[in-house]
């Protein structure tokens, strides 16, 4: 997108008890794009197969023990012909063409990635909640997240991007854990699945201007 072209939207700056402190302007470069569907899959079947542990792994005919006697002779049975009791075709024999162990894994351009990302951040600009931090929630309590998430209008899966280090998110960890609908992250592991399976996504002012930093353009 060219620059003389690119657009500035605004978003309401929240305290987690809804006050409303000011307001925040988003890029349209990062918040603004049509959403590149082929390539937020491309970037979501990337996560999930490189997440696969690929340590499946079945035995053929020749790695399991047992089977060097020929189980009966060759002929004058009225059976079938057999060398050994370790053919897939009997109960503990190997497995035709099982799994072995493999890297499900595969590579994306770092362009075609960042695409993803501004793709996936624009299907939820709407869904986006910015707050100014958490330092409201001053003690461990789920009770506390649970109001916050209230005076803040949003229900459903809540994705939280937070640094949870910061001393202003001290309690955020803990508070949130037990609330089974919520997911928090920080904001280096910002990703397209979890964007695009939250129904809000609740970001801290100050991780919000560093989405619109050069890095992400």
């Amino acid at each position: 997108m060219r620059k003389d072209k690119e657009k500035q939207m605004s978003k309401e700056i929240l305290s987690t008890n809804g006050e409303k402190l000011g307001e925040i302007t988003l890029n349209d470069a990062v918040f603004g794009v049509e959403p590149n569907m082929h390539v937020m899959h491309l970037a979501l079947r990337r996560q999930l197969n490189n997440a696969r542990q690929g340590s499946a792994c079945a035995k053929t005919r020749a790695e399991v023990s047992g089977g060097g006697k020929k189980p009966w002779k060759q002929k004058g049975t009225g059976r079938a012909r057999a060398g050994s009791l370790r053919s897939p075709l009997f109960a503990g024999g190997g497995v035709i063409f099982g799994p072995k162990p493999r890297d499900y894994g595969f590579n994306m351009p770092q362009k075609a990635r960042k695409l993803a990302l501004k793709s996936a951040l624009s299907a939820r600009q709407e869904q986006l909640v910015v707050v100014k931090d958490f330092s409201t929630i001053v003690e461990p309590k789920t009770k506390l997240m649970a109001e916050a998430l209230k005076s803040l209008k949003v229900s459903g899966k809540v994705l939280i991007v937070a640094d949870t280090k910061a001393a202003e998110n001290q309690h955020l960890e803990l508070s949130a854990r037990n609330i089974p609908s919520v997911r928090l992250i920080l904001p280096s592991n910002l990703n397209v699945k979890d964007l695009l399976e939250a129904d809000f996504v609740v970001r801290s002012e100050e991780h919000t201007s560093e989405l619109q930093s050069p890095m992400y353009l």
